[in-house]
């Protein structure tokens, strides 16, 4: 598991809850939001592609995971 792949599954794993700002077909720019109100406590961009794999379609934390 690479280190966005692992910081993605700890916030949701937290109960917060995240949402893809921009993606490219190489890139993702993901916010990390609280898990009551819904606000950005920080953000990331990333390019390794498990963590594009990982999100695959999702727009939203809340949204089910790619098959697999």
């Amino acid at each position: 598991m690479t280190a966005s792949v692992a910081r993605l599954r700890r916030w949701e794993e937290s109960g917060a809850t995240w949402r893809v700002l921009a993606r490219s077909r190489t890139e993702l720019t993901i916010a990390l939001l609280t898990c009551d109100a819904g606000e950005e406590v920080d953000r990331f961009h990333s390019s390794e592609p498990t963590l594009i794999a990982y999100v695959g379609t999702r727009d939203r934390s809340d949204q089910p995971p790619p098959p697999g």
